[in-house]
C-alpha cells in the first residue's frame, strides 16, 4: 500500500482519538478535535534547512487563520532516527524564539521512538509521546494558557499520564499506537 499524505493524516487522526484523547493523555485535545480545529501538514523534505522554512510557513499559518487551534507538522519518511530528530526539535524551538514566537505558540514533539531522557527504552509511559509519525505539534499558547486554567491541578496531568500508561503496560501501549496504523 502506497503511503499518501492523505492515508497519514488518517493515522495521525486515528492516533490523536484512540491514545491522545481516549487515554485523557491530553484533556483539551478532544474539544480541537471535535471543533475541527486541528491543521495537518505533511511534510516528504529530509533537509533541515527546508524543514525549518516549513515550520515558520505552518506558524504563518497559524498567524493568519484563528480557526486553527493547533497544527501537527508530520514527517512520515523522515527524522526516524530519534537522536536526530532530537536536534530538530532543538533548532526548531531555537528559530521559533529568533523569530519571535517564544510565548505565542508551544512546540510539543512526538516521535515512535520516544524515550524520555533517563528512562528505559522499554517504559509504557513513553508511550504517552510515542506517535504513529515523527512530528512538530504546534499550539496557541494563549489557548493552552485558557484551558490550564479551567482545568484543576494541570501540574499532574504528566504524571497521571505516566501511571496511567504504566498501568496500562507495554504490550497495552505498543498495540494501541499499532492499531492506529
Amino acid at each position: 500500500m502506497e503511503l499518501t499524505d492523505l492515508t497519514v493524516i488518517e493515522q495521525t487522526q486515528k492516533w490523536i482519538k484512540n491514545v491522545v484523547i481516549d487515554m485523557n493523555f491530553c484533556p483539551f485535545a478532544a474539544k480541537a478535535m471535535l471543533k475541527k480545529s486541528i491543521h495537518y501538514s505533511v511534510s516528504h523534505t529530509q533537509d533541515l534547512k527546508t524543514t525549518l522554512e516549513i515550520l515558520i510557513k505552518e506558524l504563518q499559518y497559524l498567524d493568519f487563520t484563528e480557526e486553527i487551534e493547533t497544527t501537527f507538522l508530520i514527517f512520515p519518511k523522515h527524522y526516524l532516527d530519534f537522536d536526530a530528530y532530537l536536534d530538530m526539535v532543538a533548532m526548531a524551538e531555537e528559530l521559533m524564539q529568533q523569530e519571535g514566537y517564544e510565548g505565542v505558540y508551544q512546540l510539543a514533539s512526538f516521535h515512535p521512538d520516544y524515550c524520555f531522557e533517563g528512562e528505559n527504552n522499554d517504559d509504557a509511559a513513553n508511550y504517552t509521546n510515542r506517535s504513529v509519525y515523527p512530528m512538530l505539534h504546534l499550539l496557541r499558547e494563549e489557548s493552552i494558557t485558557k484551558a490550564l486554567a479551567l482545568y484543576k491541578n494541570p501540574e499532574l496531568i504528566p504524571e497521571h499520564n505516566i501511571n496511567l500508561a504504566r498501568e496500562k503496560g507495554l504490550l497495552y501501549m505498543q498495540m494501541l499506537r499499532a492499531a492506529c496504523m
